[in-house]
């Protein structure tokens, strides 16, 4: 008897075991296979989507279509080499013997610096300052910038958001370049070829180093600069709980006389998205995102909603009585014009919401968006799993975690067409680095308006957007939501041009963490 008892024991012993393992073992491979190696190639990572394209196999007389979805296990070698000889993202620069026509130093430092009242900030500067300084320049002249890193540890860069400038100059560490460690220097040039309002930010852990103030506005004029403009910067940023326009909290005061235009340049550097709405005047949504609107009309008591890294410029003609105009920008606090008086109460956001949709009035766009060579799904959503060992509910694009997300290859010339999807439950305000890309139509309805081009778009929970862009910026691309910290959370994915390769990666000795 006593044997029975100990032979069902250990029976019973070994089935639990059994139990135990089969219900470890599921948990025990997803935590081993989501741990990413200590430096690795974004060009190794997740798997090619090729847009349903038929791709030119490199050393052959063969085409074939890729499918969209190809079968994935682990990470593949890379993504070079269809149709294209190869050539390294660092060869793809401005004209290194054009002289720069405006050049400058930005000196970044690690330190405790004090808003205007008195709020002490632990945080980063450039030249001093934070935001750095505006950075002005003119359509077709060729910007120099040199980043020196005097403080910061763990390294910088400086990304040109919404600048379609050349792949090498696009200051993300570890796609594009190494991050700058303390003592060490970069230079960025190129041509600024589109007259707008644009930002530079951080690229090296950008999650912390912009919301702790490496960052700063570029504006670009157009070649012939209309005359009796008055031109305001609004850079929103939180501090530590401040919210502050310019670096200052509170209302920023500008001079603008009766009669005169105003372009109120917004720029959101936030995580989500902001309205803007004007108090005794009306006004027109100029541009949008760098570019103008094609007859875009005045509007009274409507708000603009500005996505995260997106830009709204706001033009406003002063009342002929003298009386001041306030640009709200996110709240009470905003741009105040004026000129005898400065008193312009503040006045509650608007019920209407101005839709980009269907504001202005139609114009060439300049791509058959009807026959793209390519179409590729960007498939937002949300499970629970582990994301280099960590346990969470992380994001998913086109159903898989990072890093087995897609790598969305191109060709240079290529008329791509790019359907996004969210179903993950909350907003995200998707960036695709190097190009501007035009809305198509939203949860199926057509655009009537302006072309609304974009390099920053606010996809809502439950949204579907169609977008369509040409692919004439070769590089290797991010494309990811600029809410940063789902960025660091894996909502990010790259464009890829055909036989474009980088030397850099991330993590390892340089430490590069792009995210």
């Amino acid at each position: 008897m006593d044997r029975t008892r100990r032979r069902g024991a250990r029976l019973r012993l070994a089935l639990a075991g059994a139990a135990t393992i089969a219900l470890l073992a599921p948990p025990a491979w997803l935590w081993q296979d989501s741990l990413m190696p200590g430096t690795y190639s974004v060009m190794d990572m997740g798997y090619p989507d090729y847009g349903g394209a038929l791709t030119h196999v490199a050393g052959t007389s063969e085409h074939s279509e890729h499918p969209q979805h190809p079968q994935h296990s682990g990470h593949s070698a890379g993504h070079t080499g269809h149709g294209a000889a190869a050539r390294s993202l660092t060869s793809l620069t401005a004209d290194p013997d054009r002289e720069a026509d405006v050049a400058i130093t930005l000196v970044a430092r690690e330190q405790r610096f004090r808003l205007p009242t008195g709020r002490p900030v632990d945080g980063y500067t450039l030249n001093g300052t934070s935001p750095g300084p505006v950075i002005h320049a003119s359509v077709g002249q060729l910007v120099q910038v040199r980043l020196v890193n005097e403080s910061v540890p763990g390294g910088i860069t400086l990304h040109w958001h919404g600048v379609d400038v050349p792949g090498a100059a696009d200051g993300v560490a570890g796609v594009t370049q190494d991050a700058v460690g303390v003592g060490g220097s970069f230079t960025y040039r190129f041509v600024a070829g589109q007259a707008g309002t644009f930002w530079y930010h951080s690229h090296q852990v950008s999650h912390e180093q912009v919301r702790r103030g490496l960052l700063g506005a570029l504006v670009v004029a157009p070649e012939r600069p209309s005359t009796g403009v008055v031109d305001v910067v609004a850079l929103m940023h939180l501090y530590d709980g401040a919210r502050t326009i310019n670096g200052r909290e509170g209302d920023v005061r500008t001079e603008a006389r009766p009669g005169e235009r105003v372009r109120v340049r917004v720029i959101n550097t936030e995580n989500g998205q902001t309205p803007v709405w004007v108090g005794g005047a009306p006004f027109r949504l100029a541009a949008v995102d760098g570019t103008d609107l094609h007859g875009p009309a005045p509007v009274r008591d409507t708000a603009v909603l500005v996505t995260a890294g997106g830009r709204a410029d706001i033009e406003v003609t002063m009342p002929e009585d003298g009386s001041p105009v306030r640009v709200h920008v996110g709240g009470r606090a905003g741009v105040v014009l004026g000129s005898r008086s400065y008193d312009a109460p503040a006045v509650p956001r608007p019920a209407v919401t101005l839709d980009p949709l269907s504001y202005g009035t139609p114009a060439p766009l300049g791509l058959d968006a009807d026959r793209p060579d390519r179409r590729f799904d960007y498939e937002i959503g949300r499970r629970p799993g582990f994301l280099d060992g960590r346990p969470g509910v992380w994001w998913t694009i086109n159903g898989h975690m990072f890093p087995d997300v897609p790598m969305f290859v191109v060709a240079e010339g290529d008329v791509v067409r790019v359907r996004i999807v969210n179903d993950s439950g909350e907003p995200h305000p998707m960036h695709l680095h190097g190009h501007h890309a035009v809305v198509l139509s939203r949860d199926g309805v057509r655009a009537t308006g302006s072309p609304w081009w974009v390099d920053s778009l606010e996809v809502g929970a439950g949204e579907t957007y169609e977008i369509a862009f040409v692919a004439g910026n070769p590089g290797i691309w991010m494309d990811h939501c600029h809410n940063l910290p789902h960025a660091t959370e894996g909502l990010v994915a790259h464009l890829m041009y055909e036989g474009v390769t980088t030397p850099f990666t991330v993590g390892g000795t340089t430490a590069n963490e792009p995210e």
